[in-house]
C-alpha cells in the first residue's frame, strides 16, 4: 500500500512524461482485452469509463473495438496527448481527479476500468466512485503492468542493481524479484469494499526487448526515476548505455506481468 502523502505526490509526476508515455510504455496483450470483453459480455456501443487514461495506451485498442469511452485524466499534458492519440474515435477525455468527477445526468456505464492507474487512488474513494458510475450489474476492471523476472531470464536487472544501490535508490527491505504468475492480487480488497463481487482474476505475462535509449525512455515514465536528481540519472543511464553497448545485439529483455481483476457491481452495496 502506497502511503497517502506519497500517493498524492507521485501520481502527479507522470504528466512530466507525456511526450514519452505512448511510445515507451508497453502495449497490453490483446489476450487481456479479449478476456476482459468475454467475461464482462461487453458489446460494441457499450459505455466505458476509464480512470487515469494517461495517453490512451488501453483506451485506443478498446475504442477501436467500437466502445464509447469517457476518460478522466489528472494530468494536463497527458490529457492533451490522449485527445491527439484518440482523435476520430468515440472517446471523450476530461481533465481532473477521478475522485471529484461525476457522470453526466442520467448516464451510467457498463464498465469502469483502469490500466496501471487504480493503485494511485485511495481504495475506499475509488470503489465508491466506480460503484456510483456503473449501471446495475455493471463491471469494474483494473490491471497494472509490473516488472517480473522469468526463470532463466535476462540477468541485466540483477547486474545493474548495485548501481541503484550506489545512487541511493536501493530496493526497499523485503522487495521480491517476482516471477511470472506470482504477482499479488487485490481480491480481498475488492470484497472488503462491500460494493463489488470478484468474478474473475487472471495473470498475463509477456516479454519485450529494448535498446538502451528505448529502455531509458521507459524508465523516464516511472515516478521514481522522474523524481531522481540529475546526477543519479546520469550515473544510472550512463551505465545502462555502457553495459548494453557491450552486448552483441545491444538489447535487454524485460519481463512484464499484469493481473486482470474483474468484479461485478453489487446492487445491494451500501455507500
Amino acid at each position: 500500500m502506497i502511503p497517502e502523502h506519497d500517493r498524492i505526490r507521485l501520481r502527479q509526476t507522470f504528466d512530466q512524461a507525456a511526450e514519452l508515455y505512448q511510445r515507451a510504455r508497453p502495449e497490453y496483450p490483446p489476450a487481456l482485452l479479449d478476456h476482459l470483453i468475454a467475461v464482462t459480455g461487453l458489446a460494441p456501443g457499450d459505455r466505458l469509463l476509464e480512470m487515469g487514461c494517461a495517453t490512451g495506451k488501453a483506451t485506443l485498442p478498446l475504442a477501436r473495438r467500437g466502445f464509447r469511452i469517457s476518460c478522466v485524466e489528472l494530468g494536463t499534458h497527458l490529457a492533451a496527448a490522449a485527445r491527439r492519440n484518440l482523435a476520430g474515435l468515440d472517446v471523450e477525455v476530461s481533465e481532473g481527479r477521478f475522485e471529484d468527477w461525476r457522470p453526466p445526468p442520467g448516464v451510467r456505464y457498463d464498465l469502469v476500468f483502469a490500466a496501471t492507474a487504480w493503485h494511485w487512488i485511495d481504495p475506499q474513494t475509488g470503489y465508491r466512485a466506480a460503484w456510483q458510475a456503473l449501471r446495475p450489474g455493471g463491471h469494474l476492471a483494473f490491471w497494472s503492468a509490473f516488472h517480473v523476472f522469468p526463470e532463466g531470464g535476462d540477468p541485466f536487472f540483477r547486474q545493474i542493481q548495485p548501481v541503484y544501490d550506489e545512487i541511493n535508490e536501493s530496493l526497499p527491505p523485503g522487495a521480491a524479484w517476482t516471477r511470472p504468475g506470482e504477482l499479488p492480487d487485490s481480491a480481498d480488497e475488492i470484497e472488503a469494499s462491500g460494493l463489488f463481487d470478484v468474478i474473475d482474476i487472471r495473470h498475463f505475462d509477456w516479454e519485450q526487448d529494448y535498446d538502451a535509449q528505448g529502455y531509458i525512455d521507459l524508465l523516464d515514465t516511472f515516478s521514481g526515476h522522474i523524481e531522481m536528481a540529475d546526477w543519479q540519472r546520469e550515473r544510472l543511464y550512463g551505465e545502462i548505455r555502457r553495459r548494453l553497448a557491450l552486448r552483441p545485439d545491444g538489447l535487454l529483455r524485460r519481463g512484464w506481468g499484469a493481473v486482470l481483476h474483474i468484479a461485478r457491481r453489487r446492487d445491494d452495496g451500501q455507500i
